[in-house]
């Protein structure tokens, strides 16, 4: 989730639609200057026995934060607490109950995203180490409780956990219990915008399918190869789903504003502290009539704030989120990005991509998008098939955009391989999370714990 701090320079006042547009607007660019930034959080725990540790404690989440600083990363405060770190390959933050995120800076290729998770983990792995802290690449704790885990001290994670048990059964499980890994992407104009969330909205059950890592819970299976995606479906439906209105005729910046207009508030951000107005409306706001703040009116960064509240599977803001993989190993978190660059970034790839999903009714992708936290690659799509009977193509598809692109490493080699892991998934026909189940029911006798080993970066 998004760390918050001040930009320090003049916020204006928001006094016309064209101001919350201009924010869509303002995130077109050229195709030669897209960039690819990569999210990816994983699990901390205490290699002694487990447990997931507090921010406060000695050789805690605080702990660890400091002992990145000697990396080069700035340290960011909310009061007097770190709450993220700052530095040349992004941001380094917090998630509800400690789980650490590296949102990575805009790259121009894959190799440089690789390269950019490499530096990551071999500097946490590091200080892990020192700490006595390992790192778990799951969708989901695969033996905690709720209340065995830690809530770190952000402000905006206090009203959230407060106001989820009102509108679902499952938004505490996604804030304190998950792990994803998220692309952001960019486009070059309003119509270009459409189609890429179109074709990545219809595909994204496709990804949740293939990076299925989340099959355990509280030590036991849990009947699902993505609890992870599962843990939406009852989160918060006002704030999320496959977005109807995405796939019908003259969607575009002005349909996808007047959606996030009607997402229920968080909160507003005022002299570095968290003003809580869960469920009041950002209507409201720009009527000067917000409870919280009686007589004020929104500011442009309070737009920006309110948009990251918002949890669709493709997120809009200034670039494009996709948001549908579980958390997972070195060799996934670079092949998500080059599955949706492969298949976005490239027209003519794009354009097959489309043609792949294109005549799905509404109906249809609802279906599939149900039933693929549970069926993974089997689950149904239309004219009697699977996912399983789309996979290959799809990832071919990719790879021609890949190869498309023709960016090349220092040994001549393009994109192409970091589609690998993808492709052994497919010609296997067993995603992640069915594995872990079988070392489960073999070699694991039963014992969820030996998934340490397995998972850990």
């Amino acid at each position: 989730m998004s760390t918050r701090t001040d930009s320090g320079g003049e916020d204006p006042i928001i006094e016309s639609r064209d101001q919350m547009i201009a924010l869509f607007e303002g995130g077109e660019k050229p195709p030669e200057k897209w960039k690819i930034g990569t999210e990816h959080e994983k699990f901390v725990y205490s290699k002694k026995d487990h447990h997931a540790p507090s921010y406060e404690e000695k050789g805690g989440i605080h702990t660890l934060l400091i002992g990145l600083t000697r990396y080069g990363w700035e340290p960011v405060f909310e009061g007097e607490n770190i709450i993220a770190l700052a530095g040349p390959d992004g941001t380094v933050s917090l998630e509800p109950a400690g789980q650490l995120e590296l949102s990575g800076a805009p790259l121009d290729n894959l190799h440089q995203t690789c390269a950019e998770t490499g530096r990551h983990l071999e500097q946490v792995k590091h200080v892990g180490d020192m700490l006595g802290l390992g790192f778990l690449g799951l969708g989901m704790w695969p033996d905690k409780t709720r209340a065995e885990l830690p809530v770190m001290p952000k402000g905006r994670y206090g009203i959230m956990l407060n106001h989820m048990p009102r509108v679902g059964t499952m938004g505490l499980d996604m804030m304190l219990r998950t792990c994803t890994i998220q692309v952001n992407l960019d486009y070059c104009s309003e119509a270009k915008m459409a189609k890429m969330f179109r074709t990545s909205l219809a595909l994204q059950p496709l990804a949740t399918a293939l990076f299925a890592n989340s099959p355990f819970k509280e030590g036991k299976p849990n009947g699902f190869l993505s609890y992870r995606s599962h843990i939406w479906s009852d989160t918060d439906p006002a704030r999320t789903g496959m977005l109807p209105f995405v796939f019908e005729d003259g969607f575009g910046y002005e349909r996808y504003a007047d959606y996030a207009l009607d997402v229920p508030m968080y909160f507003v951000y005022r002299d570095g502290k968290y003003i809580d107005a869960a469920g009041q409306s950002f209507r409201d706001f720009l009527k000067g009539k917000l409870p919280a703040l009686p007589g004020e009116l929104p500011r442009e960064s309070d737009w920006a704030d309110h948009l990251s509240t918002a949890f669709p599977e493709v997120r809009l803001k200034s670039f494009m989120e996709m948001r549908g993989a579980d958390g997972g190993p070195w060799n996934r978190i670079c092949a998500l990005p080059a599955l949706w660059v492969g298949l976005l970034y490239d027209d003519t790839a794009l354009n097959a991509a489309w043609d792949v999903v294109s005549n799905w009714t509404m109906e249809e992708r609802q279906t599939l998008r149900d039933s693929v936290p549970k069926l993974a690659l089997d689950a149904p799509i239309p004219g009697g098939r699977t996912l399983q009977d789309i996979a290959g193509e799809v990832l071919n598809i990719a790879q021609s955009g890949l190869s498309a692109r023709a960016r090349f490493n220092g040994s001549g080699d393009n994109e192409t391989g970091y589609l690998d892991a993808l492709h052994e998934v497919v010609s296997s026909g067993k995603v992640p999370a069915q594995r872990l189940l079988d070392h489960y029911h073999g070699a694991w006798n039963g014992d969820v714990s030996h998934v340490y080993e397995e998972m850990s970066f």
